[in-house]
């Protein structure tokens, strides 16, 4: 059915029973009133031609109604994307849209994940995030910073006119054959809307588990664990330290065509084929809790949750894991062994969490030395004493990257994770289930092989991917 009269508010229509039909006629039944005729006739300037329906029949044609608006509006937004990337990508003859557009596409070439606008009191201040650093880039004339906000605000379709309460909205380009999702968010501040834009690489794929930086022993008892039936396997780390990579490096490992696998996610990153994705919504109530009851109900053998963030949603998980599924999701935690006191302070029983925990891998993100610039030196007494602390070695030479075009001169490309894995075998059940206190857990675990964040990023440091401040300034030490 072609929607070629008027378009109606769908809620108008299941209150009032009238429905567009062919061109000037309307679905009506027995429960439309007569004021809403008059509506119909108002709006469209002549007498309506009615067609009574049965109920059932009108149910129906509504669901075909609402099916046609919903492909009607997704082919508008795809034009207006598609208008866009080319407006972003040719340029314009404007200042504002030609310095905006250098600014994107200079963060897409360089690998760019965030771009920071910051107003101050006579400037704004560009910076970019490189490998988890900001680099200020540019500073923009404070009279020319409002129209760069409005061009930002038109291309992510926010609302230009509100400027004292934050707003978030999207922009997605393509160049050659790369398609970047950026993710815009508004905030006001004392001296104007501090914008920040996220850039995520739909087409740089998933990584591999081999790619990540697993050490070969750590590589092994990761596979050991994940091929478990069922139970829970957690992810640790603050806020950008990886945590989303590795569950997604996770599954593509775990993927088959004879598991089912579904995932709730907030918000869904890369899509994966043969895997089932769910996006949370929470202004529709599809809240991570609600979402994973109804993924119960799908008769999944693997389920993963973005992030278990209260006790509803952890409660459901550990009970999902001890019924014959492997759950995977991911924790705020400093280290391993904090992640049972992070779900005992969410209200998990302990002996709920002895009995369904099956590892825990807390992770950071250190940078990489740059491979075009790396050079050997002699390390200081200070690096020294930390390499042998942490793995009782004193090399004679270490690496480090001089600084060069191809990394803005930082002296570092890419990032790699460094990780600390707890296998939870039944002595640790048996004190996790006493809620020993987290230092008890940690010593045990050291006891039964596992490496600290701190030891496996100084192996990295000996294998020449990283430095010592690098190591140190992300574990805490």
């Amino acid at each position: 059915m072609a929607i070629k009269q008027i378009e109606l508010p769908v809620e108008f229509i299941k209150e009032n029973w009238i429905l567009p039909a062919e061109e000037g006629s309307f679905y009506v039944t027995e429960k439309t009133p007569f004021f809403a005729v008059e509506d119909i006739r108002f709006l469209t300037g002549k007498p309506p031609k009615l067609i009574k329906v049965p109920e059932g029949e009108f149910l129906e044609r509504l669901e075909e109604y609402i099916a046609n608006l919903e492909n009607k509006i997704q082919h508008q937004e795809e034009e207006v994307q598609e208008a866009l990337f080319e407006n972003l990508l040719e340029g314009s003859e404007s200042p504002v849209i030609q310095l905006l557009n250098s600014i994107l596409l200079k963060a897409i070439r360089g690998r760019v994940s965030d771009i920071h606008f910051e107003p101050f009191g006579d400037r704004v201040s560009v910076r970019y995030r490189l490998d988890g650093v900001l680099h200020e880039v540019n500073t923009l004339p404070k009279n020319s910073y409002p129209q760069v906000v409005s061009r930002i605000k038109v291309i992510s379709k926010l609302n230009v006119a509100e400027k004292r309460l934050p707003q978030d909205g999207r922009i997605r380009v393509k160049t050659g054959n790369r398609e970047i999702d950026m993710r815009v968010s508004t905030l006001p501040t004392v001296f104007g809307e501090r914008i920040v834009i996220r850039l995520l690489d739909k087409s740089a794929g998933v990584m591999s588990l081999d790619e990540l930086g697993f050490s070969p022993e750590d590589i092994e008892k990761y596979r050991r664990i994940i091929k478990r039936p069922h139970g829970i396997i957690l992810i640790t780390g603050p806020t950008g330290s990886g945590k989303s990579t590795t569950l997604y490096a996770t599954l593509m490992e775990l993927k088959s065509p004879a598991k089912n696998i579904i995932t709730i996610e907030d918000p869904v990153e890369y899509q994966i084929d043969g895997i089932n994705q769910i996006q949370v919504n929470p202004q529709i109530n599809l809240t991570f809790a609600s979402g994973l009851r109804s993924i119960l109900r799908q008769d999944p053998d693997i389920i993963m949750v973005g992030e278990i963030r209260d006790f509803e949603t952890a409660e459901i998980a550990i009970h999902a894991s001890m019924t014959g599924h492997l759950v995977l999701s991911t924790l705020h935690t400093n280290d391993a062994p904090s992640a049972v006191a992070r779900l005992v302070d969410m209200g998990v029983e302990p002996f709920l969490i002895a009995a369904s925990l099956e590892g825990v891998v807390a992770q950071r993100l250190v940078r990489k030395i740059c491979e075009n610039c790396k050079e050997s030196r002699k390390p200081t007494e200070w690096e020294l004493a930390q390499i042998e602390k942490y793995s009782g070695e004193r090399p004679e030479k270490i690496f480090y990257g001089k600084g060069c075009e191809e990394c803005m001169g930082t002296g570092f490309r890419g990032r790699i994770a460094i990780y600390e894995i707890m296998d939870v075998d039944e002595e640790l059940r048996s004190k996790i289930s006493r809620n020993v206190e987290t230092y008890q857990l940690r010593n045990l675990a050291r006891e039964k092989g596992m490496k600290t964040l701190a030891e496996d990023g100084i192996r990295k440091v000996l294998s020449g991917l990283t430095t010592v401040e690098e190591v140190l300034q992300v574990t805490q030490v």
